[in-house]
């Protein structure tokens, strides 16, 4: 049986949390592997809606084990905040494992990441202020506060006094704040020791005894491909892998043991927070799809930049995600449009290009080259095939497919759970 990872193949929010969910009546575990409670998810279950920020989507299906790898960042107060929220509407959260080698978001982190980003004014990233950077950076540093520390005191208290004695030169001298106290910080972190307890599981062992015994295992990514601090657009990334990399380290698990890489794909493009976006459209094209889709941000509550869908990505992602399959969510959004353009390409200083510039600053130029596909009036809403959609809508499906380098194997074309149709099986 395989392992599975699903990503997303532009800046994010692309409904990750709609294809999680959509297997997981078929899968035994749903991974996490990077990021923290700056992505965002939404499913929506019959009449009810989630909105899942550090847990799997796999957690809403009761047969599946969700499971919090070793490469996210952790808020404990966003986490035992989160699993009480779904406890109190019936979910039963106890199957969730945490691997003790993630690392714990403090409150001086999120105060680093606030007062950076303030300090940075108009040079700023556009970062979520939840302290994710800063505990990435700690981690690269050897200064990070990891979930099994809260079970030996002694080290973490010299863990936090390691991490506080840099920091708080910064705070004081830099930016004109208070130092922060290490036994107070201390005493925060052990609050959260007993009741993160029941979970902390050592979560590679169980995940590779899990896929040798042939379970299936699906590695569920948060942000996007564009995103990635290595393969996005730099330096307007978060600060981890959700590429299908980052799978491998994020949950340790070592890569011939993936057998399918499907990438999310909005069937046009959107983008939070700062950064060059060569589709965005800042006209009533643009305020139209962030209407009808629904684009604020889970996570973030801000409003989604909107563009046409840009497959100079989408190839990009196939690229660097070695992906296998897409899955195309949002197709019904585009419902209305008589002509939809696509861009197919890139102009940079007058020159044609066809694949992602490796230059942020040539990236920055880039204008898009579109074509322009007819567009379709029908409700799409109930179409439980692909010959159900009208002509036109499938002959973007196709198009789009072509352009990307991968087959399209599901397509969503609603909210909710049952909205989908499934072109090709993903197990």
């Amino acid at each position: 049986m395989p392992a599975l990872v699903l990503l997303g193949a532009q800046w994010g929010d692309e409904g990750k949390g709609k294809a999680t969910d959509l297997l997981g009546g078929s899968v035994d575990y749903v991974v996490r592997y990077q990021g923290g409670n700056n992505a965002g998810h939404t499913v929506v279950v019959g009449d009810q809606k989630y909105a899942l920020h550090l847990l799997p989507s796999g957690i809403l299906s009761p047969e599946c084990t969700p499971v919090i790898g070793n490469g996210v960042v952790i808020d404990p107060a966003v986490l035992l905040s989160e699993l009480s929220g779904l406890n109190d509407r019936g979910v039963d959260t106890s199957k969730l494992l945490i691997s003790g080698n993630a690392h714990l978001i403090t409150s001086y982190h999120t105060t680093m990441d606030k007062v950076t980003e303030r300090f940075l004014g108009s040079r700023k990233i556009g970062t979520t202020g939840r302290g994710i950077g800063p505990t990435y950076a700690d981690k690269i540093n050897r200064v990070g506060i990891r979930v099994q520390d809260l079970y030996d005191e002694s080290i973490l208290i010299q863990k936090v006094d390691a991490a506080l004695d840099f920091k708080n030169q910064i705070l004081a001298k830099l930016y004109n704040r208070r130092a922060i106290e290490a036994g107070k910080i201390v005493e925060e972190l052990l609050v959260y020791a007993d009741k993160l307890r029941p979970y902390v599981s050592d979560t590679t062992l169980v995940l590779n005894d899990a896929i040798d015994a042939g379970k299936v295992v699906l590695f569920e990514g948060g942000q996007g491909t564009l995103l990635d601090v290595d393969h996005g657009t730099y330096p307007f990334v978060t600060s981890s892998n959700p590429t299908a990399g980052g799978a491998c380290t994020g949950a340790g698990v070592g890569p011939t043991k993936i057998s399918r890489v499907i990438g999310i794909l909005k069937a046009y493009t959107t983008r939070v927070g700062a950064g060059p976006f060569p589709t965005e459209l800042l006209d009533e094209d643009g305020e139209a799809l962030r209407r009808i889709g629904g684009e604020r941000g889970v996570t973030t509550g801000r409003d989604r930049r909107c563009g046409w869908f840009d497959a100079v990505i989408s190839r990009y992602a196939t690229r660097v995600n070695g992906l296998t399959d897409f899955f195309l969510t949002k197709l019904d959004v585009l419902t209305g449009w008589e002509r939809i353009p696509v861009c197919v390409a890139y102009e940079i200083d007058g020159r044609r290009v066809e694949e992602l510039p490796y230059s942020q600053s040539d990236f920055h130029h880039a204008k898009p080259v579109y074509e322009y596909l007819p567009g379709w009036s029908e409700d799409i809403s109930r179409a439980k095939t692909f010959d159900d959609l009208p002509k036109n809508a499938q002959d973007y499906v196709k198009a789009l497919e072509e352009m990307s380098g991968a087959p399209i194997s599901a397509i969503g074309v609603g909210p909710g759970r049952t909205e989908t149709i499934q072109i090709n099986s993903f197990l």
